[in-house]
């Protein structure tokens, strides 16, 4: 795999994933240089519900904690073996200062991670573009490209059929979102697509050699990787490559008499090296799948969790620019070499049945397809002897096209930024809330908060929160009614302390946000205590 690129292509892309990462920190960079002694920055610029629980799973990890456990419910857990990167890099962090080396392990995960997704995804090109030239034009394309949501911005239709333009909040379909803030996804990407290159290098570009289970289990080491970072990224590799191993046994039943004897024993051991890789994986997927299969927590996670893919013609929108030069892709190096172009071409066109395939999750499914589009985009160009500057010009234009949703999201984070507020900030006087319960209530206790409260507050203190996280809250729709009667001035106190009991709670945060849920005055309740207060905001500790 290494022989098709050499030291001096991996300068430039070592060079070009710097720059990328770079530019990609900007906006936090500006966040950080503009909080000031009423506003502490997150740490996000986008999607900073998720970021918080980012934070929060490392805060758990810190704490010694092995099995994820969220918390963002008082739902009784077991713990499951996910997530593990982040409880991991918990791990480095000791007092003082946790949260902010939480931030800053967070941030130098996320530089990580995005380079490696970014030699990854050159890796993979490498395998199918021979001009080092159109190699480097399409990690610009994959890392830097998206599709045309910015024109829907530009003309005021940003929830057009329904839903936001991919660009600006799907990391599967494209690749600058998870480099931009969602390192686990980009450090799946990264060992999805040496996995996928691994494989080919194994079985279709050195055919003639004899692959061994030792071989076999090599890969499936990658495989394993990309599944302990993202179990979906170890589903997408099994499908990625059961459809190539499909797609190659028809190819070869509609040959007929056509094929060569050897073929059919070309294909076996391509069977059964992929089969010898896939033992590495399984048991963890098939781990992962019975814990969310039995687990009640997991089961009542999953049952809200949906992802679902958008209208079909969102998908056409984000890859239309491309499209035309990926069919031609497609009918090139199929005709050039079956073998392997019917990997990169099976993907794409199992794109319908990926992104609506009947699961939660379904939008999830095409992780990576993007590369894959632009990979077989790029062919149309590698077959050209001499490329003339009207060539040039598709693809000088096409990247213009391709990179305006990422200059958006770009602007946007630097805008948001450089104006410290909600939700990208947090005020200060609620930080010295969450500083005092870190120091003064045990781990695990359970705090009654509005939903934007608990959704920070495990970033900064290892308590619970009776909800916090639209996914990982237990039961949300049911817990969010019932917090707001809770704070409801007609509520009796019967129903509030029936709820207080059943979650456990020990600790209850009022602030703006609880206030904005109803004019109940905890102050004035015989089973509360206040025992912190800072500004608006104020802690009460249930008594007996």
């Amino acid at each position: 795999m290494t022989s098709f690129v050499t030291k001096a292509e991996y300068r430039w892309v070592v060079i070009f994933s710097g720059m990328v990462m770079l530019i990609a920190t900007l906006p936090y960079l500006i966040g950080y240089a503009n909080q000031g002694e009423n506003w502490q920055f997150t740490g996000f610029v986008f999607n900073v519900e998720d970021g918080n629980s980012y934070i929060a799973k490392m805060l758990r990890g810190s704490a010694g904690e092995w099995l994820f456990k969220t918390p963002y419910t008082a739902m009784p857990q077991r713990g499951v073996m996910i997530f593990l990167p982040y409880l991991l890099l918990g791990k480095l962090a000791a007092p003082p200062g946790v949260h902010e080396q939480l931030l800053g392990l967070f941030h130098l995960f996320r530089i990580a991670a995005g380079i490696l997704a970014i030699l990854a995804t050159y890796n993979f090109l490498a395998l199918f573009l021979r001009d080092v030239r159109l190699r480097q034009i399409g990690l610009v394309l994959v890392t830097l490209g998206g599709g045309l949501g910015w024109v829907l911005v530009m003309i005021g239709r940003t929830n057009w059929l329904g839903s936001l333009p991919l660009d600006f909040y799907s990391p599967e379909t494209f690749g600058f979102l998870a480099l931009y803030g969602i390192p686990h996804l980009a450090l799946a990407r990264a060992f999805l697509l040496w996995g996928l290159a691994a494989y080919l290098d194994k079985t279709v570009i050195m055919p003639d050699t004899l692959p061994s289970f030792k071989d076999g289990a090599k890969i499936g080491v990658i495989w394993l990787l990309a599944s302990l970072a993202q179990p979906l990224a170890g589903l997408v590799i099994l499908a990625v490559v059961g459809s190539h191993l499909f797609a190659l046994a028809g190819w070869q039943a509609w040959r007929g008499w056509r094929s060569e004897p050897t073929d059919w024993l070309r294909w076996r051991r391509m069977a059964c090296i992929a089969i010898w890789a896939g033992l590495v994986p399984v048991p963890l997927l098939l781990y992962t799948f019975v814990s969310f299969l039995f687990d009640p927590f997991l089961k009542a996670w999953t049952a809200q969790n949906t992802i679902p893919s958008p209208h079909p013609f969102h998908y056409l929108l984000a890859f239309g620019v491309l499209l035309p030069f990926t069919l031609i892709g497609i009918s090139y190096l199929l005709k050039r070499n079956p073998w392997l172009g019917s990997m990169p071409a099976v993907w794409v066109l199992s794109l319908p049945a990926l992104a609506y395939a009947p699961f939660n999750l379904q939008r999830r499914l095409p992780e990576g397809i993007w590369v894959a589009l632009v990979t077989l985009g790029m062919l149309p160009f590698d077959r050209l002897k001499v490329r003339t500057f009207k060539h040039s010009i598709i693809l000088v234009s096409v990247i213009m096209v391709s990179i305006g949703s990422t200059l958006f999201l770009l602007m946007g984070g630097i805008k948001a930024a450089a104006r410290p507020g909600w939700p990208l900030s947090r005020p200060s006087d609620e930080v010295a809330v969450f500083v005092y319960l870190a120091q003064q209530a045990e781990p695990d206790a359970v705090v009654l908060t509005a939903f934007e409260t608990g959704n920070a507050l495990p970033a900064w203190s290892p308590q619970r929160v009776v909800i916090g996280h639209g996914p990982e809250s237990a039961n949300f729709k049911e817990t969010q009614r019932r917090l707001s009667e809770f704070f409801e001035p007609g509520t009796s106190d019967a129903a509030r302390i029936a709820l207080l009991e059943e979650a456990s709670v020990e600790y209850i945060l009022w602030g703006p946000a609880e206030r904005d849920l109803g004019g109940w005055d905890p102050g004035k309740a015989s089973y509360l205590l206040r025992v912190f207060k800072q500004g608006e905001y104020s802690l009460f500790e249930v008594t007996p």
